[in-house]
Order: C-alpha cells, then sequence, then structure tokens
C-alpha cells in the first residue's frame, strides 16, 4: 500500500481560531481579500449550528522553519507557524471575523466587519443591518456571544427580560430560547476535519493535492493557491501584486 502523504486529525473551531489569532496557524487570506459575500458566513454558521457537514480543511506542515514568511495575524509576530491553511481560507476568514469581531479586507480592498444576526426563537441567521438592530427579537452581533466579557446566563436574562417587558414569553418559548443561546455559544466546539499534508511533501506535490480535492473552478483555485505560496516564498511579490489590484480598483 502506498504511504500516505497526510494525516487526517479533528479540530474544535475554537483552537483553530485561536491558533489563527497566536500565529501558530497561518491564514494569509486575513491580510488579503475576503471575496465571500457576508450571505455565505452567515450560511456556513447555520449549517454549523444545525450540525450539518461542511468540508475539510486542508493545512501543510511545515518542517524548515527557515522556508516560512508568512505575515502573523496575531501574537505581534511573536509565534512561528507550524502550519499553513491550503484549502479552507475563506471559511476561517469568515468564521474568525465573526467570532472575534474584528474587520477584514473585503474585494474592493475595504475594511469592514462581518455581522451576522440571530433570532433565538425563530433559531434563524441573517446578515445584520439598522433595522435588525433595533429589533428586540434579534442578537445583533453574534461576536457578543464569545467575548470574554461576556457572561451567556446575564445575556440570555437580558433578552428574555426585554421580551417580558413587550408582553412576555411562554415558559416554552423562554426555555427554547436559553436552548438557542446555549447552541449557538457551543460553535466553538463544532468539530473541523483536516487533513495535515506531511512537512516532507513539496510545494508542487501541494499544488497538485490542491488542485484534485479543489475539482471545480479550478483557474481561480488554482490562483488562490498560487497566492497563498507567494505569501511563503515571496511575500513582498505578493504584497506588490495586492497593491496593483488595489489601486486597478480605484480607478474611475
Amino acid at each position: 500500500m502506498t504511504a500516505l502523504l497526510y494525516k487526517k486529525t479533528e479540530y474544535p473551531l475554537k483552537k483553530l481560531l485561536l491558533d489563527i489569532q497566536s500565529g501558530h496557524l497561518a491564514l494569509p487570506d486575513l491580510q488579503r481579500p475576503f471575496v465571500w459575500p457576508d450571505t455565505r458566513a452567515r450560511d456556513l454558521l447555520d449549517s454549523m449550528y444545525r450540525g450539518f457537514p461542511i468540508g475539510t480543511l486542508l493545512f501543510w506542515e511545515f518542517g524548515q522553519q527557515d522556508r516560512i514568511h508568512v505575515r502573523q495575524i496575531g501574537a505581534n509576530g511573536q509565534c512561528t507557524p507550524h502550519l499553513l491553511v491550503i484549502d479552507g481560507q475563506q471559511r476561517l476568514t469568515g468564521l474568525y471575523a465573526v467570532y472575534f469581531g474584528v474587520p477584514v479586507r473585503d474585494k474592493s480592498f475595504v475594511h469592514r466587519r462581518i455581522k451576522i444576526a440571530f433570532d433565538p426563537l425563530e433559531e434563524r441567521f441573517e446578515v445584520s443591518n439598522a433595522f435588525l438592530a433595533k429589533d428586540p427579537r434579534w442578537i445583533a452581533d453574534i461576536s457578543v456571544l464569545w467575548r470574554p466579557e461576556t457572561s451567556l446566563y446575564a445575556l440570555i436574562g437580558s433578552y428574555l427580560t426585554r421580551h417580558r417587558q413587550l408582553g412576555g414569553l411562554s415558559l416554552s418559548q423562554e426555555r427554547q430560547i436559553e436552548n438557542a443561546f446555549q447552541q449557538l455559544h457551543a460553535l466553538e466546539n463544532y468539530p473541523f476535519t483536516v487533513l495535515e499534508v506531511s512537512h516532507d511533501v513539496d510545494e508542487e506535490r501541494v499544488a497538485e493535492i490542491f488542485v484534485r480535492v479543489n475539482s471545480q473552478g479550478k483557474s481561480l483555485k488554482q490562483s488562490d493557491f498560487v497566492l497563498t505560496l507567494m505569501s511563503v516564498y515571496w511575500d513582498s511579490g505578493r504584497a506588490q501584486l495586492e497593491r496593483f489590484c488595489e489601486q486597478a480598483k480605484q480607478l474611475p
């Protein structure tokens, strides 16, 4: 039997996001444009909330630390990344932005937040807007659930108090709301299946793996991979290419 070039493992969402924040997991797309529409991030969270599978992630181990030239996302560059995200960058970028409430650059090179709203009674997600922010049924920005200073118990109590003042809820509805809050908060434990390609595999073979995993939309996917490799091996060149694209977007 041919030796496998990868190992299969599993990480909870919170572990992945904290590794991105610390710099142990390199995610170049946090510095490059986020091309997903916000509705894709909304739908991803909805699938996770309902327990649906959302596909595997593909990482690449680094065995030679002197090869690494990726930008550090967190920790002011104090941590050396040992894994690079090869496939799954848009998913992780969106989840990172929503979870921590941090801005990302969109396809127009504008820094902005991705705000997702949640109705715990209807168990429904929407892209947040001014109307939903004023509606007491909605949590206008779900990142509040995972802030270190947030008490989930207090947040649920505040939400129920608002509804009682508006006319009240039945006991079964209150229990449903409590369960929805807890289920949403528990998304940080959602398990991600990760294929980790060995550090013994060179970049040409990793490129081949990437293309075969992504058999649809090859031209776009391969360009994404090229930009990822540029982040590793020629970061200055990638930065120049990004500046050119950004300036081209601004032309009348």
